[in-house]
């Protein structure tokens, strides 16, 4: 049960006007398993990465961008689309960088930072973006620490990775939910569309070896299909399963932009989602549910 991925195409967009040649695009066509549809619509769903964007810089207009290079490959945005925009370039489009040069590590960040072997400069805003220390690992130099977003994660976000300079880092955005809106209503104001917009960020998984891309802020959409109430194939009710479809639209999205390829917005096509106001802290399981902790 679940999607497949049954094809992946290499589509090379037309010429532009001018003569130039525009990237190939790679798109991902997934289809479900045999299992019952959610609702009526399409029977698969595409994500398309969108290719080209310039460094983005503070102040960028991703909104604007994303619909200015999905236009020129070939894909512009219709109805119905999800738009799938990583985390770092939404930190970058809203100045949340520090130089590590200018920080001046607090007596408990070094201290820390003795007992990680890490960088105490580095720990010292690891700790300033951060609720709490859920735990550490000394012998391993491991970090984790739960967000003021609710997010509990390595290093609070904190990344070096897709940032230029030795020294210079990204921090998550201060209200991811506040970032996509603001996206969804820049591809409002330049298409017309009212598009749902999700932010994603790379995370580790407790039990499961590797990372997966999941929503860290949500905008347009309910980012949970609740299925409690329901019956299932064999008629028996469903009480339980709630499906963070947001994370699972992320996780898909990814796998065409992937962390090594310079692109980080993609197009999500085809799947019937929910429409509404959406946020990303109903994803966030309340401490007194939470038996791990």
């Amino acid at each position: 049960m679940g999607l497949r991925a049954i094809a992946t195409e290499y589509i090379t967009p037309p010429v532009e006007p001018d003569g130039i040649a525009l990237t190939p695009y790679r798109r991902h066509v997934i289809t479900p398993r045999a299992m019952p549809l959610r609702k009526a619509g399409p029977a698969r769903i595409e994500v398309i990465a969108v290719t080209g964007l310039p460094e983005v810089v503070p102040g960028a207009n991703l909104g604007e961008l994303t619909v200015t290079h999905a236009e020129r490959q070939g894909t512009p945005l219709r109805a119905g689309d999800i738009v799938v925009v990583t985390q770092k370039v939404v930190s970058k489009a809203e100045g949340r960088l520090v130089d590590l040069t200018t920080v001046a590590p607090s007596e408990e960040a070094t201290s820390l930072a003795a007992e990680l072997d890490r960088d105490p400069r580095l720990v010292h805003v690891i700790l300033s973006e951060s609720r709490e220390i859920v735990r550490k690992d000394s012998d391993r130099g491991i970090l984790i620490t739960e967000t003021f977003h609710g997010i509990v994660c390595a290093n609070a976000g904190v990344d070096a990775s897709n940032v230029a300079g030795e020294d210079m880092v990204s921090l998550l955005p201060v209200d991811s939910d506040a970032s996509a809106a603001r996206i969804a209503s820049e591809v409002r104001e330049a298409t017309g569309l009212a598009a749902p917009v999700i932010i994603t960020d790379t995370l580790g998984r407790a039990w499961r070896e590797g990372q997966v891309n999941f929503a860290i802020g949500v905008a347009g959409m309910a980012p949970l299909h609740d299925y409690r109430g329901s019956r299932d194939a064999v008629g028996q009710e469903l009480k339980v399963t709630a499906i963070a479809v947001v994370d699972e639209i992320a996780a898909a999205a990814e796998l065409v932009m992937g962390k090594a390829t310079s692109v980080p917005v993609a197009i999500a096509r085809g799947y019937a989602y929910d429409a509404g106001p959406g946020s990303s802290g109903s994803l966030i399981r309340a401490r007194s549910k939470d038996l791990f902790r």
